[in-house]
């Protein structure tokens, strides 16, 4: 991602309705984002077969050619850039769906460019942040079979990759960072997105599902505990003896 560097960074903004693209391009250019439009599911497609052109994606769900869910889920599989769904669905449900394939933020149209524009600054501030930490060897975190290199921003268990997305990998971040702690989903919440803390109680709960998901065919993902009525922290075998 280019968020921390001196180049504009780069947005796709997937919208059929024309003027709704425009007017989102147009708002972000003037904030200092580049933006690219796509019109339909199969034109994004093609635009992320190279998924590392793009910092961000603001994608709508009801979409000619491909689903919007589709579309996320391939840009998944090839990046770790936020993804900003945009959408009339309202329903917890749907956001709860889009959360579960890799989305990082839910904005319910009619929205206003002003909110839109606050979500995609959490995610610039976010990146700079780790594009400015110093890049001396040792950045890596350990627990049990899990390693966690913050540099290279790769996780891995017994030495097998395991993809997470952004706020995924944040969240384990802090988990390994404080092994001995019990974070409330507010904690979670402020670790996936700094002081702002966006993400609702239930979205943290959904982004933990996710991983224990990702984690179930290593078997380790019961290393993560639920503490009920307070959050979630590592399970250590020791304590257990």
């Amino acid at each position: 991602m280019d968020f921390g560097n001196n180049t504009k960074p780069s947005i796709l903004v997937v919208e059929d309705d024309a003027a709704i693209n425009d007017v989102v391009r147009s708002f972000l250019g003037k904030a200092g984002y580049a933006c690219t439009p796509a019109y339909s599911g199969t034109e994004a497609r093609l635009l992320m077969q190279d998924a590392g052109a793009y910092d961000l994606v603001i994608c709508d769900l009801m979409l000619p050619g491909m689903r919007g869910e589709d579309v996320v889920s391939i840009f998944r599989e090839g990046s770790d850039a936020p993804v900003i769904v945009i959408s009339a669905k309202s329903d917890v449900s749907s956001k709860v769906d889009l959360l579960r394939i890799g989305a990082d933020d839910y904005l319910v149209k009619p929205f206003d460019l002003e909110e839109l524009l606050a979500r995609v600054e959490v995610q610039a501030r976010r990146a700079s942040q780790r594009s400015g930490m110093g890049k001396a060897p040792g950045r890596t975190l350990r627990f049990r079979t899990w390693e966690i290199d913050l540099d290279e921003r790769a996780f891995r268990v017994a030495g097998t990759p395991v993809r997470l997305t952004r706020t995924e990998f944040e969240m384990v971040a802090a988990l390994m960072a404080h092994p001995m702690r019990v974070f409330s989903k507010k904690d979670l919440s402020a670790a996936a997105w700094g002081d702002e803390g966006a993400l609702e109680e239930k979205s943290v709960s959904t982004h933990v599902g996710n991983i224990r998901s990702k984690l179930k065919e290593t078997g380790t993902d019961g290393f993560i505990e639920t503490v009920w009525g307070v959050g979630f922290r590592l399970a250590d075998d020791s304590q257990r003896r």
